[in-house]
């Protein structure tokens, strides 16, 4: 069986499946990760978490797999990046084991989202396995994952599939990360919005932003979303040009614009290294379920 943990930030959900081979879901369960209480305290509510499930099923896991929200750090082996900031330069990985008396395997929750599309999602689903994926979150922040052959690409500096803090242009202004016009300042949700309120002095949800770009309406709404494809076509066209996977998944809520998936991608096509542009762009099929799942999936291999 595959056991698996997603750590967010206001839950930690667990999830074990039957196999690899056969992903039915045998137990899966919830608790807040009360991340008020601190980092200690965290650990423990991942281990109780464990230990519930253990006992639902009648059954002890052997290893386990952990999806979080920071990156680990191969040559330090503490956390990086974590939006849970207290888990910034921790060696989560070790503390964990500690705790819990097994080994885990660990990977951020946009390789997570990948893996999982890969191995039971969106990419399952095509008559040919694809060798390249590519995962892109696209919400709040703008992460990615990079799934070769079934695994994930972790790189030397665990930074493997991080395009949202690419340079991508000036306009997105300043980044919480110290840099200027990364990608995630340009085409993150809240970034479109922001653009939006700039241009027409009025505050809305990127999906009313969208609908009113959808029904011609309004043009303040089509300058922002036309501004979103054509940058989320200069951004994925540096992957492209470096990675060239097989296929590009869209996950987060920003993935929800269908003119990603049109307009987004004939800017795509402008900008990559080629006379065409052969990229599949997928929806993704397993919504929120997907980084639990891929965190299960970590222990597959």
């Amino acid at each position: 069986m595959l056991w698996g943990i997603d750590l967010g930030g206001t839950k930690i959900e667990g999830v074990v499946l039957k196999s690899a081979d056969d992903p039915q879901v045998v137990v899966r369960k919830r608790l807040p990760t009360e991340q008020e209480g601190g980092y200690d305290h965290i650990l423990r509510q991942i281990h109780k978490l464990i230990r519930q499930m253990e006992r639902e099923i009648g059954s002890k896991a052997e290893h386990i797999g952990i999806g979080t929200p920071g990156i680990f750090d191969p040559q330090s082996k503490k956390l990086k990046n974590s939006n849970t900031t207290c888990f910034n330069g921790r060696p989560f990985k070790a503390d964990l084991e500690h705790i819990i008396d097994m080994p885990i395997v660990m990977a951020n929750d946009a390789n997570c989202f990948a893996l999982a599309e890969a191995s039971m999602g969106a990419v399952k689903s095509l008559n040919s396995r694809p060798e390249v994926v590519f995962g892109v979150i696209m919400g709040t922040g703008v992460g990615g994952g990079l799934v070769v052959n079934g695994k994930i690409l972790h790189g030397r500096n665990g930074l493997g599939g991080e395009w949202g803090h690419n340079f991508l242009d000036e306009s997105g202004g300043q980044c919480y990360c110290g840099k200027i016009g990364c990608v995630e300042t340009v085409i993150s949700g809240p970034a479109t919005q922001q653009y939006y309120t700039r241009i027409s002095g009025k505050q809305k949800d990127l999906r009313d932003i969208a609908a009113m770009h959808a029904s011609g309406k309004d043009k303040n709404a089509s300058l922002t979303i036309n501004r979103l494809t054509h940058f989320f076509g200069k951004a994925i066209s540096v992957v492209i040009d470096i990675v060239d996977p097989d296929v590009v998944v869209i996950g987060g809520g920003v993935g929800n614009i269908d003119d990603l998936y049109s307009d987004g991608v004939a800017s795509a096509a402008n900008f990559v290294f080629n006379d065409r542009l052969d990229t599949l762009f997928l929806k993704p099929k397993l919504g929120d379920s997907a980084g639990v799942f891929g965190a299960a999936f970590l222990c597959a291999h």
